[in-house]
């Protein structure tokens, strides 16, 4: 079980050691907080930041880790169906390519963008900003700005609502033709736990303190 702490007061005007709720704006001074614990809003309760012990290596490892599963759920067999004598396998590399020509090319592209490119190069951009200091180096060059980049990206890598749409249409889809999953489905499923679980580890009031610190270093 982990301690919480609320955190309270204003004690300076020029925005050195304050931190903003951000639910309901409020100010408050910045504490010391130890690793397990929270330190909570003293108005909302919203958790303000929350370090944890070898947060870095756990981040950069779930990191690696969705990446290689979406290189498994992008160009494994996603499903295959089978109707009337016709079978039919695809991959989401298939789904995406076979949309890529004619007046469909613009929606094929932003298919690939959102649930392909965004999130594997977020993950990377993850990677990169905290893999150095994960094993006690300084920051990478430009880790702040790639840091900056996978949190500005973060509403549009949409991996999780894929999986979600293909559960949906699936449903419809098993009542026409038998269904079969394949390994690339399991992979995206994976996926998106292991990135929700990545997300979850992520103190970002931490990870900005930390590298500053280790920049200034």
């Amino acid at each position: 079980m982990t301690d919480s702490a609320e955190v309270g007061g204003t004690a300076s005007l020029d925005g050195r050691g304050l931190i903003a709720c951000p639910v309901c704006d409020v100010l408050h001074d910045e504490v010391p907080v130890s690793a397990g614990a929270k330190a909570r809003c003293s108005r909302c309760g919203t958790v303000l930041y929350a370090p944890r012990r070898s947060a870095m290596t756990q981040i950069v490892m779930l990191a690696a880790t969705a990446a290689i599963l979406m290189i498994a759920a992008v160009f494994f067999p996603f499903l295959e169906l089978d109707a009337g004598g016709l079978n039919q396998r695809s991959s989401v590399f298939d789904a995406v390519m076979a949309f890529s020509e004619g007046w469909m090319a613009p929606l094929s592209a932003a298919v690939a963008a959102t649930v392909v490119l965004l999130p594997f190069a977020r993950l990377c951009a993850i990677a990169y900003a905290l893999g150095p200091m994960a094993i006690g180096w300084h920051p990478a060059r430009y880790a702040e700005a790639a840091m900056r980049w996978a949190e500005a990206v973060r509403p549009w890598a949409m991996a999780e609502i894929f999986i979600l749409g293909v559960a949906v249409a699936l449903v419809k889809v098993a009542g026409l033709a038998k269904v079969t999953l394949g390994p690339a489905f399991w992979a995206f499923a994976a996926l998106v736990l292991v990135t929700v679980l990545k997300d979850s580890v992520i103190c970002k009031l931490s990870v900005w303190k930390t590298l500053e610190e280790r920049r200034n270093t």
